[in-house]
């Protein structure tokens, strides 16, 4: 599905009670949790019955199903994308990326199962991809001024960097494995002598 499609298949945003607003949002994240388990098979009677409501309730706010799981997407999309801004407002300018970087990958681990219904869906988002990108690019330039990243890497190596930590996350049976695998990553990353490099844990 391409980005026109999306778009045309969101429903207008109109302001909402409060009522109404805290209905939704917990549709929201019933939703995404029932799509996370469940994947994009999940029925919205089920969905319903898990946020305590009528299915008539969930079609109110998301007149079919695959508005209301984009609905979902944007949302956790919103909640990845508002951390960002707070770490990169709250968290030193040298850490703000590796901090950032490490929350992804623990999150991508709760997220799985949402991904694996938005790759199933066909849909595609290059507007969150251009989102992430310059939330990435504002990350990386300003941990490379601040010494501790890099300064040949690029917004790019760091999205291929991500895929290869969420792969291992996904895939080895041996979690600690993976954390190990991305701590790798993580030291990779920072420049010779930069504060905070971890190394193997005991045992592997």
């Amino acid at each position: 599905m391409t980005q026109q499609a999306v778009e045309g298949s969101l429903p207008a945003r109109r302001p909402l009670r409060a009522d109404a607003a805290q209905n939704r949002a917990r549709l929201l994240s019933v939703a995404y949790e029932a799509f996370a388990e469940l994947g994009i098979g999940a029925p919205v009677d089920e969905i319903a019955r898990r946020a305590g409501v009528g299915a008539g309730t969930v079609y109110r706010h998301f007149p079919t199903k695959e508005q209301l799981f984009l609905a979902v997407v944007m949302d956790r999309v919103d909640h990845i994308l508002a951390r960002a801004e707070e770490v990169l407002r709250t968290e030193p300018a040298g850490e703000a990326f590796f901090t950032f970087f490490t929350e992804v990958i623990d999150q991508a681990a709760v997220d799985h199962g949402l991904s694996d219904a938005l790759e199933s869906s066909g849909v595609e988002l290059p507007e969150v991809e251009d989102r992430f990108r310059g939330v990435s690019k504002e990350l990386v330039e300003r941990a490379q001024r601040a010494g501790t990243l890099r300064a040949d890497l690029v917004p790019d190596d760091v999205k291929f960097l991500l895929k290869a930590c969420f792969a291992a996350q996904r895939y080895l049976e041996d979690q600690s494995r993976a954390a190990f695998l991305t701590s790798v990553v993580l030291d990779g990353m920072r420049t010779c002598g930069a504060v905070g490099r971890t190394g193997p844990s005991d045992g592997l």
